[in-house]
């Protein structure tokens, strides 16, 4: 043993000595970081095993990097991976932009303007950005910050400069916002919920790909996709999702960028959350 320190001490005080010290310690940090590995909990026996086992080899083939959140409030469950890396919001920032319209217009006891419903419902449909960056501009940074702050979603960071879709979000803090939409809370008011939801269970066809995929026959589903194209990390693409129905209440965040294509990155949500669908289903 003491051989082993004092033979390392001896290199360390070699490297020390030909200057490549940091050079060494650079090289070898990737390696000691492993890759975070998916963990689920549930109160469901073998549930978790499954789930964990099931998430794990859906993204053993994938290439990019991938951050997943999963709860179900029927059987307590949870699974997480990569929960807190930050990733370009892209349009998935719009929920959060539709909801702060409503707790923000709840706050002075008003309803939304015949305006406003329709860009809200050309926002979360068909992801009109043009009316995305009206309502971001009209809410402005203050009131976004103060949902954010109302909702517990620390981990978010608005995009400066009217730039939403760069919005800093995590799987964390949108697994926060889908549990404020699916459940009775204080900060938004059980219409806006409703409002929110029933915009997001009518997204136009060709965007309902994603976290719905494979969802069984009967459960409702509300759905948000995002993606981007940036010069770093490739496309961005990302789906949140609510589904309650066949005894459960569950909710998916899936998270991606360094995808070759867009749908490189609809095919690796899609595949995570066909298995959550299934393991769900049948236990």
């Amino acid at each position: 043993m003491t051989s082993g320190i004092s033979r390392r001490a001896r290199v360390l005080a070699a490297a020390v000595g030909t200057g490549v010290l940091v050079p060494l310690v650079a090289a070898a940090t990737p390696a000691a970081a492993a890759t975070p590995a998916v963990t689920c909990t549930s109160a469901k026996a073998g549930l978790a095993a499954k789930l964990k086992q099931d998430i794990t080899a859906a993204l053993a083939t994938r290439k990019g990097t991938v951050a997943v959140g999963l709860y179900d409030r029927s059987t307590n469950t949870t699974c997480t991976l990569r929960a807190g890396t930050a990733y370009d919001s892209a349009s998935v920032v719009k929920v959060t932009v539709l909801a702060t319209l409503l707790w923000d217009a709840k706050k002075t006891n008003r309803y939304l303007t015949d305006r406003e419903n329709t860009l809200a419902k050309a926002m979360i449909t068909k992801s009109d950005n043009a009316a995305t960056s009206t309502l971001w501009k009209q809410l402005g940074m203050t009131k976004i910050k103060g949902f954010l702050a109302a909702a517990g979603m620390t981990q978010t960071k608005p995009g400066a400069n009217g730039y939403w879709g760069l919005t800093q979000i995590t799987v964390t803090d949108e697994q926060k916002l889908l549990k404020l939409l699916t459940a009775k809370n204080a900060v938004l008011s059980d219409n806006s919920r409703a409002y929110i939801l029933k915009l997001m269970g009518q997204v136009v066809s060709s965007q309902r790909w994603g976290t719905p995929y494979g969802v069984p026959s009967g459960v409702t589903v509300a759905v948000k996709n995002g993606w981007l194209q940036r010069a770093t990390n490739g496309w961005r693409v990302h789906s949140v999702g609510a589904f309650k129905g066949g005894g459960h209440d569950y909710m998916i965040t899936v998270l991606t960028h360094g995808n070759s294509t867009m749908n490189y990155g609809i095919a690796t949500i899609q595949a995570v959350a066909k298995v959550i669908h299934k393991d769900l289903a049948a236990s």
